[in-house]
């Protein structure tokens, strides 16, 4: 067996980034939240980037559902937990790689994780738990990179000066305890966030609207295909790696859309063209999930 060399795993990087680059990337450490669609697919792409140090969790265990879209879930992996799953993975990859795997205590150590890891994807679906994330992130100066809950792949980079996402889509948790977090908070968290996506995006084009007004009641899972997913989960890569190297790519804590359809990027609407067509997408909004 050949022995593994990183700068031979490594070389074809070099183009793209310069060595210094490369050995910065290999001393970053970055903490994925969830490794099972988009922070899955996030982690293999930084992995095969070459990022040496990670902190990754995730509770879940991997199903047959994921078969459709998890980069790490395979008929072998069906039944074991998604981080250690990933974490071998990562290591058949890249051998020197340091991970660290936490479990649901995660949130009980995260402002030790987010001190550590100025850099985190976010991959969770778990409103609560995101939010402590990003509060706790905010607090450690840590910047965020994650996705909106939209059939368009998307990217959202929100620095530690930035509004939350509750601050700033207005879910009613602001002010609340995370665990005090109850089933209203989620759906009007939820709502707010479809509303925010229908009126920046042209989502709703490129979605069966009943099959997603079940989502949105909650009477159906999320759906989830693997192109939306996989690319959602790039996009985010690319912003790690440009925060890693002190880069700046455009992208802020509002966002934008990648609509393959057409092709083209999907920018927020101004704030007055927003504000007029808000009440519109919102009575559009009620009427899709039955008031």
């Amino acid at each position: 067996m050949t022995s593994f060399d990183y700068g031979q795993f490594t070389t074809r990087n070099i183009g793209f980034v310069t060595p210094a680059e490369q050995q910065r990337l290999r001393e970053t450490i970055i903490f994925v939240c969830g490794v099972g669609g988009m922070g899955g697919a996030a982690f293999m792409a930084l992995v095969r980037a070459g990022i040496g140090r990670f902190v990754i969790a995730d509770i879940d265990v991997f199903e047959v559902s994921n078969l459709n879209r998890q980069v790490f879930a395979t008929a072998e992996t069906i039944g074991r937990p998604k981080a250690e799953s990933a974490a071998a993975a990562a290591r058949a990859i890249n051998p020197d790689i340091a991970i660290e795997v936490v479990g649901a205590e995660w949130v009980d150590r995260l402002a030790e994780i987010a001190a550590r890891c100025r850099i985190i994807v976010n991959g969770m679906d778990d409103i609560p738990a995101g939010i402590h994330l990003y509060r706790t992130a905010a607090a450690a100066g840590a910047t965020v990179i994650d996705a909106y809950m939209s059939p368009l792949p998307s990217v959202t980079v929100v620095r530690p000066e930035d509004p939350r996402p509750e601050q700033r889509l207005g879910y009613p948790t602001v002010g609340k305890p995370w665990r005090d977090i109850g089933e209203a908070d989620r759906r009007a968290a939820m709502l707010a966030e479809i509303e925010h996506v229908m009126l920046h995006s042209s989502s709703r084009r490129h979605v069966d609207l009943a099959i997603a007004a079940e989502v949105a009641a909650g009477r159906r899972s999320r759906m989830s295909f693997a192109p939306m997913v996989i690319s959602t989960g790039m996009l985010m890569a690319y912003e790690a790696i440009a925060l890693a190297l002190g880069k700046r790519t455009g992208t802020d804590c509002r966002g934008w859309f990648f609509n393959p359809h057409a092709p083209k990027v999907e920018r927020p609407l101004p704030g007055p063209v927003a504000a007029l067509l808000r009440p519109l997408v919102r009575r559009a909004l009620k009427r899709m999930v039955g008031g």
